[in-house]
């Protein structure tokens, strides 16, 4: 059946999924049949004040309700119409951080993302704690930080959430996280789909003699996985989204998830022995497992699905900012030159080079730590250009090394998952900046992990399309499916994308640049020492 998008619109028919990325708030509305039929952006940078990443309140909504203005005039634009009601609406956002409240409903400290690293010491005791590994992102290290900093704000403290929670709860009145976001607070139970009750018992006994009057679990959102009812946009919620009037309360929203489950969605790899790769500013890998891994490891997060699934997380803070940094050079070049400038050109034909590069990049090196990269040990970065003087110094090779560095620390951390576990995948799926031009960076990752990597078209689309299927799950699941069945059936209905397999010459290639890489990680520590201040 053939939708038209006009009469989707006007019949309340169209899905909204909204996603809060790092540097870009997205809107993408779907129809019936799950494809994108209007989108609006807004574009926004996050603030270092008093040595904490953060992104005020006014920037959060401002951000917000300028995005959701431009899906409006993009509606108008294409279709000549307006958006009063919708079947379903999702929330998503970069996952951790820490937002706390009073019983005032008023934020107590400055939102802090997930790009702080002062919860070293937190982390570090939590995780011997819990037996379990805790990344300084997390939630909880924000939290037991606070307490450990004497930080007089922690007693006050009636809701903690993150950025994706506590839009929802601004627009439902609901204090509840999909369990994918969740998973990023506190080690989630795949058995009971909330909580580990061991570790928030643990956590509560730890910090009993603190004195204060909450325990975890009375300031934490209730649990909720993909499918579950999460409210409804309230008359308030409604004025808050579109500062319009049109939009009508009521309309159903689904569990706010993060930026890692909607990565899923948009990649259908959710289901088990399925994973995906982004790669973009930072890069990440999600692969779904079958059973827990037999110990905790430091360089891999364990996360959930947005139905509830084990994940395991290998996230890398730096990826394609340094390839970026060399294109802007040669962008110099040409300009200084007086040849026009075609980015789109320039990075086909560079990536094109990358290809014909030696499989071990001649012996080139490059490390892309614009900032620390815990994976590798660094707690700071230093972007470093290597070379011997007998080492193949040509174009191609270096390019190759570039995107040899935006995939070896996810390598790295990766080969534990295949090699020391035994993980199996049977699909893996690539998205994000690094695969939007040529073949080069799906070839390359796929030599990396020794397996076969899919792009897709639609993975392009991001996490507001992600956050948008699942909001549609919700209310066009007829079938009462599974999460995975209905992203296989009724959203890529067989679509795998086009898959590239790992060249054996490449794969040798990469182990062999990849042993000099690692051996290499005491220049960049070096480099990274005697940094000047």
């Amino acid at each position: 059946m053939i939708f038209d998008a006009k009469t989707t619109i006007e019949s309340g028919k169209a899905v909204l999924g909204i996603e809060f990325g790092s540097t870009r708030i997205k809107a993408v509305l779907i129809d019936q049949q799950n494809k994108p039929i209007a989108q609006g952006s807004h574009t926004w940078e996050n603030q270092l004040v008093d040595g904490l990443w953060t992104y005020s309140l006014d920037a959060i909504w401002n951000g917000l309700q300028d995005c959701y203005a431009d899906l409006r005039n993009d509606v108008k634009k294409q279709y000549n119409t307006e958006i009063e009601n919708l079947a379903a609406i999702g929330i998503s956002a970069m996952m951790h951080g820490y937002m706390a409240f009073n019983e005032k409903d008023e934020l107590l400290v400055p939102f802090r993302t997930w790009r702080n690293t002062n919860t070293g010491p937190a982390a570090a005791e939590l995780s011997e704690l819990f037996v379990y590994n805790i990344p300084l992102r997390w939630s909880i290290s924000h939290l037991y930080q606070c307490i450990l900093n004497g930080e007089p704000h922690v007693k006050d403290i009636k809701f903690q959430t993150t950025l994706a929670g506590y839009i929802h709860w601004a627009l439902t009145g609901e204090k509840v996280l999909g369990i994918g976001d969740a998973s990023g607070m506190i080690p989630i139970d795949p058995d009971t789909k909330t909580y580990n009750a061991e570790m928030v018992a643990k956590f509560d006994k730890l910090v009993a003699s603190k004195g204060f009057d909450f325990k975890l679990l009375d300031i934490f959102p209730k649990v909720l996985v993909a499918g579950d009812d999460a409210g409804c946009l309230t008359e308030e919620g409604a004025k808050k989204l579109d500062v319009s009037g049109h939009l009508k309360a009521g309309i159903p929203i689904c569990p706010p998830e993060g930026d890692a489950g909607t990565g899923m969605a948009a990649t259908n790899a959710v289901k088990q022995r399925t994973g995906n790769v982004s790669a973009g500013t930072s890069s990440f890998s999600m692969i779904v497992l079958e059973k827990d891994l037999s110990k905790p490891y430091e360089v891999i997060d364990m996360v959930t699905t947005p139905d509830g699934s084990l994940v395991a997380m290998v996230h890398c803070n730096n990826c394609t900012s340094e390839i970026n940094a060399w294109v802007n050079l040669f962008t110099e070049f040409q300009t200084l030159m007086g040849m026009p400038v075609d980015m789109n050109a320039l990075f086909t034909n560079l990536f094109t080079a990358a290809n014909q590069g030696d499989p071990d990049c001649g012996g080139l090196l490059l490390y892309n730590y614009i900032s620390g990269e815990p994976v590798a040990g660094l707690t700071d970065g230093r972007p470093l250009f290597v070379r011997s003087a007998n080492d193949k110094f040509s174009l191609a090779n270096f390019m190759r090394a570039n995107i040899y560095a935006a995939v070896g620390v996810l390598k790295i951390g990766n080969d534990i998952l295949l090699k020391e576990e035994k993980v199996k995948i049977d699909r893996l799926t690539g998205h994000g900046g690094l695969f939007k031009t040529t073949d080069a960076g799906q070839r390359i990752l796929a030599a990396a992990l020794n397996s076969p990597i899919s792009v897709m078209e639609t993975a392009g689309e991001g996490g507001a399309w992600g956050i948008a299927l699942l909001a549609s799950f919700l209310v066009n699941n007829e079938k009462k499916q599974t999460l995975p069945d209905f992203l296989d059936e009724q959203v890529f209905a067989g679509d795998t994308g086009v898959e590239v397999a790992p060249n054996p010459a490449d794969v040798e290639g990469f182990n062999k640049y990849i042993e000099t890489y690692k051996a290499g990680l005491a220049i960049e520590k070096a480099a990274v020492d005697n940094k000047q201040a």
